[in-house]
């Protein structure tokens, strides 16, 4: 490898090509709207996700970045630290090896912190900076047991600990690392995620379009929308209630994956949704396009999402569904500021049926507004941007 560029190692994602989640479709956007030629990526890649894009050799390239594949055994939960433990040992050699100058080893997420002390020392005797996203607020997810969650949140400590810097996509969770974390004095930046403004390539006579409107029995912008991980923190137990208390005539549409999921079955018991013919599960949509249609032709989406940072389904809703209707949180407030709509568990039935009258004009200014917001913080090339002086600039 050349020794005159910045060398960076992402580590944490499932890696490249994406198939799903944030920091894959971080990584992804990254390396694909590079700007400065001076930086070389390397990826790290789990073997079986990069088997799916056919990718099979230990190195490969994908948008200009060096991709590695690390073989990890499917061992449960703990899969995910073997991971990332394996995938930085494996980079850290490999710029030892290529005599890399100051590498940088970016790591995404608070999985390996038990571990992090000796790999830090080994960064460190070849001049290396550890650099670390903490993500959103693991610890507090209610699907991890409590023995989970214990281990989470002081993986979390001491990652916080021995990172050189905190690259945080949400200033709440740059607040709290600060806070929280103040006897290290935590060197932390803000760098939002990212999203585009492109409109679904789709139109309303694409024949995938009408099969799955006509399937699921929905009408354009007939529909209120949600789109996320089914899991309790995300409050669709609220929302379903709420939506059932509500006198709107519009539909209900939940775009998540209910399968073998005893939440679904718990939901089903306490709230009896299945009486209600506006509540409809309609599974997973991994048509991206079909996806971005669904919510440009919603009547509005709704977030219920309480753990975590900036929240990609919310600025993928932001950029393409004119109403945004968000529990009132800080790390929705900040991202969608006056262009969203807030509610709290009691009052969304209330919500609900003020939005549902809004007329054409209050639409389009909450719509321009999400827009505006969008294109002045969140548009990838700008965050592509940041991250690459940071990566230049820390480096010196």
């Amino acid at each position: 490898m050349s020794s005159n560029k910045q060398h960076v190692y992402i580590i944490g994602s499932k890696g490249i090509p994406a198939k799903y989640g944030g920091f894959e479709t971080f990584v992804e956007k990254l390396t694909e709207n590079q700007m400065d030629q001076s930086i070389q990526y390397h990826v790290a890649c789990m073997k079986e996700n990069s088997e799916k894009s056919n990718f099979f050799d230990k190195h490969f390239e994908y948008n200009g970045a060096d991709c590695f594949n690390i073989d990890v055994p499917n061992i449960g939960p703990a899969k995910a630290i073997v991971y990332d433990i394996k995938a930085l040992n494996y980079a850290i050699e490999l710029a030892t090896k290529n005599k890399d100058q100051n590498p940088i080893f970016y790591v995404l997420a608070c999985r390996i912190g038990p571990f992090i002390g000796n790999i830090k020392k080994k960064i460190e005797k070849i001049d290396g900076k550890l650099f670390v996203n903490p993500d959103g607020h693991e610890w507090l997810r209610e699907k991890w047991s409590k023995p989970v969650r214990k281990y989470w949140k002081e993986s979390e400590r001491l990652m916080v600990k021995h990172a050189d810097l905190l690259v945080c996509d949400s200033l709440t969770i740059e607040k709290y690392i600060q806070n929280d974390y103040k006897k290290y004095s935590p060197q932390t930046t803000y760098i939002a995620y990212g999203t585009d403004l492109k409109k679904s390539s789709y139109s309303n006579q694409n024949e995938k379009v009408r099969k799955w409107f006509d399937e699921k029995h929905i009408t354009e912008d007939e529909y209120y929308l949600v789109v996320g991980r089914f899991v309790p923190e995300n409050n669709f137990e609220t929302m379903i209630r709420e939506f059932i208390k509500s006198n709107s005539k519009r539909d209900f549409v939940l775009v998540t994956n209910v399968e073998k999921n005893k939440f679904y079955n718990k939901l089903l018991k306490d709230t009896g949704f299945d009486k209600d013919s506006r509540i409809k599960f309609v599974g997973t949509v991994y048509d991206q396009e079909l996806l971005k249609y669904i919510r440009e032709n919603a009547y509005a989406y709704l977030h219920g999402h309480e753990v975590g940072g900036t929240n990609p389904s919310l600025l993928e809703a932001m950029s393409s569904t004119n109403l945004n209707l968000l529990l009132d949180v800080g790390f929705n407030r900040e991202v969608g500021m006056n262009s969203c709509i807030y509610w709290n568990k009691k009052n969304l039935h209330s919500v609900i049926e003020k939005v549902d009258s809004f007329d054409v004009d209050t639409i389009n200014y909450y719509k321009d507004m999400s827009v505006s917001e969008i294109e002045n913080r969140f548009i990838w090339n700008n965050i592509v941007e940041r991250y690459e002086n940071l990566f230049l600039n820390e480096a010196e």
